[in-house]
């Protein structure tokens, strides 16, 4: 079901090659420009992540009277390939952020806490998802972002799952809001569960969505339960590739003997998830300097952003209210999911 007019961008093709043509332009300059206008947010107002602003802002330019015909029309080409291809180099120098020798260090029971919550989130959001009859790929695209981490991993799994991008849209939207409300809720349940900081930080960084909303929320409890939320989420964020990897094997074999247009058949991992696996190893050699490592990190959030500025602008909140009941009762069943079972696993591990 198309919810906007997507006009198909021209390609050239040689020698089996596909080359963009410079209709992709103006909207790679609007998700560009979203992306800095979402990082001048972030800086004015540090509580708010500049990937839940991308998304916001993406969402709010679809729908301004003045600017929505050029977001539908000309720039589409261009937004839907930053919510592409940029995702995809975002998604590999992600994994310059994983300290895996950090991850270790907590403990192989932490890191069974871990696996235990990703699976029991994942697979229990996908089976609700289907049950209330969602549209798409959207249960398992929302499934996806509650386990592992927000709107990186929805991108990561549309990559290899060919999900339609009102679909990848609408589960970024939800996940996004989902996380931001936690940054808002999980605090005020600090005192009441009776967790210590650390304890808090872990629960944090195994039930928050979105790096940026694991940030902003432990900070609250201070450094030592920011320090522990960061960590957990490492570990959550090393299982994007595996997912993925799964994802993409269930894809393949669904299509069995399918071939792409290029006429091969598709990879059984995709490039971007070796791209991940590899940037992880290398940061775990320790031979990058810390500059290069921050220099890696700045570029990850402006690439992420403007892919989510992307994937934002393709979001139509009409025909997303159509099932706005269905997508809430998802959202919070599976928010109760990641908390709950988060929460049993910090209390069997501390």
């Amino acid at each position: 079901m198309a919810l906007l007019n997507r006009p198909t961008h021209q390609t050239v093709r040689a020698s089996g090659v596909s080359r963009e043509t410079p209709a992709s332009w103006p909207g790679l300059a609007l998700a560009a420009a979203g992306a800095l206008v979402a990082l001048s947010v972030h800086w004015l107002v540090p509580a708010v992540p500049m990937l839940t602003a991308s998304v916001v802002l993406g969402i709010a330019v679809a729908h301004l009277p003045g600017i929505r015909t050029f977001v539908r029309g000309t720039a589409r080409p261009g937004l839907s390939l930053a919510g592409r291809r940029l995702m995809r180099i975002g998604i590999v120098l992600l994994g310059l952020g994983l300290g895996l020798d950090q991850v270790l260090r907590l403990g192989w029971a932490t890191v069974a806490m871990v696996v235990g919550v990703v699976a029991a989130t994942f697979f229990g959001t996908l089976w609700l998802g289907r049950r209330l009859g969602l549209p798409g790929d959207q249960p398992l695209l929302i499934a996806t972002g509650y386990s592992i981490c927000g709107a990186s991993a929805i991108g990561a799994v549309s990559e290899v799952s060919g999900s339609d991008e009102e679909d990848v849209a609408s589960s970024v939207a939800l996940v996004t809001l989902c996380g931001t409300l936690a940054i808002a809720v999980l605090p005020l349940l600090q005192g009441p569960l009776g967790l210590s900081d650390p304890a808090f930080g872990r629960w944090v960084g195994a039930s928050v969505h979105d790096v940026g909303q694991v940030v902003a929320t432990a900070q609250t409890a201070g450094p030592g339960a920011l320090g522990e939320a960061v960590l957990v989420k490492l570990m959550r964020v090393a299982l994007l590739a595996p997912l993925v990897a799964a994802v993409a094997f269930a894809v393949r074999a669904r299509r069995r003997g399918v071939r792409t247009a290029s006429g091969r058949r598709p990879a059984p991992v995709p490039l971007f998830v070796a791209g991940f696996l590899a940037a992880a190893a290398l940061r775990a050699t320790g031979v990058l300097p810390d500059a290069a490592l921050e220099w890696a990190h700045t570029a990850q959030e402006a690439l992420l952003a403007a892919a989510l500025f992307g994937l934002g602008s393709a979001v139509h909140l009409p025909t997303l209210a159509r099932t706005g009941g269905r997508a809430a009762v998802l959202g919070l069943g599976a928010w109760v999911v990641v908390a709950g079972v988060s929460y049993a696993g910090v209390l069997l591990t501390v």
